[in-house]
Order: structure tokens, then sequence, then C-alpha cells
């Protein structure tokens, strides 16, 4: 089992950089932050962006995993957006994972002044998000007319350090964004079942998990992949608990996802209100104690 954190792009970097060495130095495998242009209850609050955050992120750590949670085809277009991942696999050395998602509606979508896309079209823009950006890391010339994105003879150079390309951490609910996750993704991002009337059963929600999770086998079955071999990350605190509210329950969270083969899960750092309240002592003591038990194990 791995461990990620994520570290919402809310700080100044005088007040985020020791977050992100913090989260080398504790032991974390992978650290990631949003990639929005504003965030639901924190849209008037500080915010800044992903790829910039992530490039810093980058000269203050050497082992560490860092990645988006997770980029999509509501602002980023798949040509420029590849120039930009190719700088920070390589300022990185190619450290970088790249979360990768269709997108919802909501600020993203409402600040651009666009439409918002129904569900399906979404997934279709996706489809040609990753097809083109795919196409575009790894080969050297792309030429591409899509009904959402374009591309004439875009260029590769100097391409990634890690071949072919850096890893794509596909996040997929759906029976088709999982075909998408299938085909393209070198891992699988979940947050088991959207909040509704269940959001406050963890149960119920520890059984989407379980049921999201077996869709995704299936998926990569019939695209000819074997199950098993696939990364699946789990984003915890899409829970209706918070996973770091005690060191108990972030155990427990780590027992029962593994127990549904996940192979890495995510939570997110403490902050002084919500979302994600909580104490940085948890994170100091699952430092000390649980993460290297994993490494042991």
């Amino acid at each position: 089992m791995r461990v990620g954190i994520v570290i919402l792009p809310e700080h100044r970097w005088w007040a985020a950089e020791p977050l992100w060495r913090m989260a080398e130095e504790y032991g974390f495998d992978h650290a990631w932050t949003y990639d929005h242009l504003g965030w639901r209850s924190l849209v008037d609050k500080a915010w800044f962006d992903a790829v910039p955050t992530l490039t810093a992120a980058a000269t203050v750590t050497s082992r560490i995993k860092l990645g988006t949670l997770v980029a999509s085809p509501t602002f980023r277009h798949p040509v420029h957006f590849a120039r930009e991942l190719t700088a920070l696999d390589d300022v990185s050395d190619g450290r970088f994972l790249l979360g990768v998602g269709a997108g919802s509606s909501g600020f993203d979508t409402s600040v651009l002044g666009q439409a918002e896309l129904p569900g399906h079209e979404r997934v279709d823009r996706f489809g040609e998000f990753l097809e083109l950006l795919d196409a575009i890391l790894t080969q050297d010339s792309t030429t591409y007319r899509g009904k959402y994105f374009s591309a004439v003879e875009a260029r590769r150079a100097p391409g990634c350090v890690q071949t072919p390309r850096m890893p794509f951490v596909v996040a997929a609910n759906s029976p088709r964004s999982m075909e998408l996750a299938a085909r393209f993704g070198n891992g699988w991002v979940t947050t088991g079942r959207p909040a509704g009337s269940e959001a406050d059963d963890p149960e119920a929600w520890w059984r989407s998990v379980r049921e999201k999770s077996e869709q995704f086998s299936e998926a990569l079955e019939a695209a000819g992949r074997v199950p098993a071999r696939a990364p699946r990350y789990l984003q915890a605190d899409a829970g209706p608990r918070y996973s770091l509210s005690s060191v108990e329950h972030f155990r427990d969270v780590l027992g029962r996802a593994g127990e549904l083969g996940f192979t890495d899960v995510i939570t997110h750092w403490p902050r002084t209100e919500p979302p994600y309240a909580g104490q940085e002592s948890i994170v100091e003591t699952i430092a000390a104690e649980v993460l290297p038990s994993l490494k042991e194990a």
C-alpha cells in the first residue's frame, strides 16, 4: 500500500513550501494538488495554479511523486498542456503523475462563460482530450481534428523524461469513463459513489467503492488488460468521514482499501477549517507509526 496526500494550492509559497517538504520527509509516496480555477466553498479564497505550484514543489523535493488531482479538459487544451506537462516531468526528473478526469459542472465552467455540457458530452470531450494528449506526448508530430480539440503538427520535442510518457492516473466512476481509464490509464482513481442520500452512511460509501472497483476490473478485462496489474487509487476523503480524523480511522481506511485491492490511498493535508479540518499532529503520528509499517510489510 502506498499513501499520498493532497496539498490544496491555497497558500503563498512561503507557507506552502514547508508542507511539500514535509510530505516528502514524512514518507508519503506521492503528493498532489487540485487543478481548478476555483473550487467549491473556497472559490472566494486565495487559490493558485497547479502547474507552477507543482513545478515549485519539484525544486524543493527529490524523491516523492508529484501530481494533479485532477486536471481536466474544462480549461486545458492538449497542445499547450503537453508543453506544461513535459516541463513538469523534466523539472521533477521523472517524478510527475498526471491525474486527469472529465471535469464537472461548476466554477471552472461558469467563470469562462461556457455552457455546461451534459455528462455524456463531457466524457466525449474527455476521450478526445486523452487521445490527443497521449499522441502529442508520444509522437514526434501530431495532427488531429476532433469535435472539441484540434492540433496541426504539434511537436513532442524534447519528449518526457519518463518513457513513453508520464503515467496517466485517470479518474473514472462511470462505465464509459472507465473504458477510457482502461485504454489510456497507467492507474485509476475513484471517489466512490457521489454524495447523495447516502452521504452520511460510511458502509454505503464503502459498498460503492467495491462496486466501482469491480466495474473497473470488468473494463480492464474488456480492454485485454490484467486487472491485478493496474494501480488503483482511492480518494479516501470522498467518503463521509475525513480520513485523518484520527490515526485509528486512517488505519481502518488503509485496511479496508487494501482488502478491496487498492494499491494507493490519497488523503488531504489537514486545514484549520472545513473542508478537511483536522490536526497536523495526526499527520505526524501517521508519519512516525503508520507509514514505516507499510514500507516494512
